[in-house]
C-alpha cells in the first residue's frame, strides 16, 4: 500500500475536504492507469522485437562519410523501458519528440528474464557505444521509465557511463528502492529494487566528478513507487533536479503530454544544473 493510500485510510491526518480531493484524484488517476494499461496491452506485441534501423536509414549511414563529433549536432536519445515491458511504452513519447524535430531516437529492449541490473547496465553501455559510433556523436541523452531509469543510473554512476550520457531523465524509477508488492520479491531483479539491496546501496556510495545531469520525475499518485518520493535522486555528488508530477500514476508518466513537454525541455536545456538536488518543480 502506498503512503498516499495509507493517509487516505487514517482519519484525522487530513482535513475532510483534503481527504475528498485526494480520493477523487486517486480515482481519476486509477481510471487513467487502467485506460493506459489497456492501450499498452494492445500495443505490447508491436514492441517485442528489438528495434532495427530501417534499410533506407542503414543505406544512408553506409554512404555517408565518417563523421567527426560535433557539439552543435543533435544528440541521440535512448529510451529504456521498465520491468516486464518493452519499447512500445514509448510510442507517444517518441511521437512527441519526433514532432519537435528529434531524428536520432532509439529504444533498447532487455529481456523480461533479465535477473541482474548490473548485467542490463553493461548491455546498455554497449548499445550506447554503438550509437555513438554510428552517429558520430560523443554523448547521448537517456530517458528511462521505472526500472529502466535505475539501470541507466547504474551505467552512469558505476560503469563510467557519465562520459557518454549528458542528461539522464528518469520517470518513476526506484532510486531509493520500492516496497511495493512484497510477493514479487521472488524475482531477483525485484529484490535488487528493494530498499537496502546491494544495488541500491552501491548507488548510495560516493560518485565524485560524475558528469551526467539527472532529471527525475516522480508522481504523488504513483502506487508502484512506495513511498512515491523514492523516485527522487538524493545524492550529494550528483547534479539532480527532482520534478513532482501531480494527479497521474506510474503508467501515465511516459505518455502524459505535460511530462513529454517537460522531458523535451530537460534534454534541450544547455545550462548545467548547479545544485546537487534542486527544488522540486510541479508538472500538473
Amino acid at each position: 500500500m502506498s503512503t498516499l493510500e495509507s493517509c487516505l485510510r487514517r482519519p484525522g491526518l487530513l482535513p475532510p475536504g483534503q481527504h475528498l480531493r485526494l480520493s477523487t484524484a486517486l480515482l481519476k488517476a486509477s481510471a487513467l492507469e487502467l485506460a493506459i494499461l489497456a492501450g499498452h496491452l494492445f500495443l505490447y506485441p508491436s514492441g517485442i522485437r528489438q528495434e532495427q534501423a530501417s534499410r533506407e536509414q542503414a543505406r544512408r549511414e553506409r554512404m555517408q562519410p565518417v563523421r567527426l563529433p560535433s557539439a552543435t549536432a543533435e544528440r541521440p536519445v535512448v529510451l529504456l523501458h521498465g520491468f516486464i515491458d518493452n519499447r512500445s511504452v514509448f510510442v507517444l513519447l517518441r511521437r512527441a519528440l519526433a514532432k519537435e524535430g528529434r531524428q536520432h531516437l532509439t529504444s533498447l529492449n532487455y529481456s523480461p528474464l533479465t535477473c541482474d541490473i548490473r548485467g542490463a547496465a553493461e548491455r546498455l553501455g554497449r548499445h550506447v557505444e554503438e550509437i555513438c559510433a554510428r552517429t558520430g556523436q560523443p554523448v547521448v541523452d537517456i530517458v528511462g521509465h521505472s526500472l529502466g531509469g535505475l539501470i541507466a543510473r547504474y551505467y552512469v554512476q558505476r560503469l563510467g557511463g557519465d562520459i557518454r550520457v549528458r542528461t539522464l531523465v528518469t520517470l518513476g524509477s526506484p532510486h531509493g528502492g520500492t516496497r511495493v508488492v512484497p510477493l514479487m520479491s521472488a524475482h531477483p531483479i525485484v529484490r535488487q529494487m528493494r530498499p537496502g539491496s546491494d544495488v541500491i546501496e552501491e548507488l548510495r556510495e560516493p560518485a565524485p566528478r560524475c558528469r551526467t545531469r539527472f532529471v527525475c520525475f516522480w508522481s504523488d499518485l504513483d502506487t508502484v513507487m512506495s513511498p512515491p518520493q523514492t523516485a527522487c535522486v538524493d545524492h550529494p555528488d550528483l547534479l539532480a533536479h527532482n520534478i513532482q508530477v501531480t494527479g497521474i500514476g506510474h503508467l501515465a508518466l511516459p505518455v502524459h503530454p505535460a511530462v513529454a513537454a517537460a522531458i523535451r525541455q530537460a534534454i534541450d536545456a544547455e545550462e548545467a544544473i548547479t545544485s546537487a538536488t534542486g527544488p522540486a518543480a510541479v508538472v500538473a
